[in-house]
């Protein structure tokens, strides 16, 4: 299981439209690729993925009119988690940071979290929303911490990261497929 997490470092009192876009960007995303859509953190008064999805898709245009993101919870694969205390639920793998400012000590390559996910090894893709990118404690309980530019450490608007992670793991998946069919 493949999944990006949206981290809420905006406001945890209440929900903002910045909440909204993102999610409504990143649900058609998430469909397209086959990943799972996980929500850290987000203020919503129900706990329910399906009302959660409901509630959204009824306030945007975006990913025809949150049809994905309906989706996502439909399929059950969009899953609202609250901020961890100690860690992420085991059920979504090793945890990994999206940070343009890797720790050398837990870097991990975009060509190794792909051989991961085809190994069948289930991959949590932490996303920072907002200004800061993540905070220090969930760096710290991240087992690895990928630059998707794979060490030039340039720091991508979230929306451009949302788009660009997951392309680029399927994108390295299919061709490790295709490296293994060609060999035989």
């Amino acid at each position: 299981m493949l999944t990006i997490a949206l981290y809420n470092t905006y406001d945890v009192r209440r929900l903002h439209e910045a909440h909204i876009r993102a999610i409504a960007r990143a649900a058609p995303v998430a469909y397209a690729f086959n990943f799972h859509l996980a929500l850290v953190g987000f203020p919503f008064e129900s706990d329910d993925p399906n009302e959660v999805a409901t509630d959204v898709a009824s306030t945007t245009t975006v990913g025809e009119g949150g049809k994905y993101l309906l989706e996502l919870a439909k399929t059950n694969k969009f899953h609202l988690l609250d901020f961890p205390e100690r860690g992420f639920p085991p059920q979504f793998g090793i945890p990994i940071a999206t940070t343009s400012r890797p720790s050398k000590d837990k870097v991990i390559k975009t060509l190794d979290v792909a051989e991961m996910a085809l190994s069948g090894r289930s991959v949590l893709l932490i996303i920072g929303l907002g200004r800061h990118g993540l905070p220090k404690e969930v760096l710290k309980i991240s087992k690895y911490h990928l630059d998707i530019t794979d060490g030039m450490g340039v720091s991508l608007e979230t929306c451009t990261a949302i788009g660009i992670i997951p392309v680029k793991i399927r994108t390295l998946m299919e061709a490790l497929k295709w490296m293994k069919r060609s060999r035989k």
